[in-house]
């Protein structure tokens, strides 16, 4: 209680210096019992204890609330920890890709075209600026412009302007400026062009020639040669025309002629 011992005699020195003049100081501190003081003090007293069980009970559940973070921080540290790569552990190689089998595709054969079956009235055409690679069949005519790599059969008739290589046949077949690498059969006709060439075989019924033709010529009827043709090869026919001009490096042969060179003469020496 010398706390309150202390109050009360602040609580006196002030009462006295705040007394009117001629007012004794009993007279003023009887207004201010014992009992009133400690009462007061009593109060104080309370007041005091539960202000610091009060800041002791607020920093309690300030050190739990910490005490959480705490737990909380240290629990997202480990996630952090265990998720960020660790630059001492060694890099682990990836295995080598096994190598991928590279299929080539075998080019199908053309569908065969039956060439006993009449022609369709229609045209198909290559453009220009078409490259085809794979063989062609059609039951109509076709023109090529452009360029082919692959057989190529139609019923009808076959317009070459552009290039081939591959086989062709068709019922009948014109070369203008063409460039051919490949057999060329025809049913019927043949032409070729003055600025056409032809690295193959040609088989035809008739044909007329003002290329150059590097291969052996097989035609059933007539044979004629303009004066730019220039041929390599053998030519079999039933009959030839060779303008001023042509040249051919090659054997010629009329084994289609209706007269057999042979027999004419076999039978000559017969009768002699």
């Amino acid at each position: 209680m010398g706390f309150f011992s202390d109050l009360k005699e602040d609580l006196s020195q002030a009462v006295n210096e705040l007394k009117p003049e001629g007012e004794s100081l009993e007279e003023r501190t009887e207004e201010i019992t014992d009992a009133e003081l400690d009462e007061l003090g009593a109060d104080l007293d309370a007041l005091f204890d539960s202000s610091e069980s009060a800041q002791i009970d607020e920093n309690k559940e300030i050190d739990i609330d910490f005490g959480e973070m705490e737990a909380e921080t240290k629990v997202e540290e480990d996630i952090t920890a265990a998720s960020e790569p660790s630059f001492n552990e060694e890099p682990v190689s990836a295995p080598a890709p096994e190598p991928v089998p590279v299929f080539i595709p075998t080019p199908a054969p053309a569908p065969a075209v039956n060439l006993n079956r009449v022609a369709q009235d229609e045209v198909s055409v290559i453009m220009d600026s078409m490259i085809i690679n794979g063989n062609m069949a059609t039951e109509g005519s076709l023109e090529i412009r452009g360029s082919i790599v692959g057989n190529v059969e139609a019923l009808g008739k076959l317009n070459i302007t552009g290039s081939i290589q591959g086989d062709s046949s068709a019922a009948e077949i014109f070369a203008e400026n063409a460039k051919i690498t490949g057999d060329v059969k025809s049913l019927g006709a043949i032409k070729v062009g003055q600025s056409s060439v032809i690295i193959g075989n040609i088989s035809a019924t008739s044909a007329v020639i003002a290329g150059a033709i590097k291969g052996d010529i097989d035609v059933k009827g007539p044979v004629i040669l303009d004066a730019s043709a220039i041929v390599m090869g053998n030519i079999k026919s039933k009959s030839v025309q060779i303008n001023n001009g042509a040249v051919i490096e090659g054997m010629c042969s009329q084994c289609y002629a209706e007269v057999n060179p042979t027999s004419f003469f076999e039978e000559l020496k017969k009768m002699k």
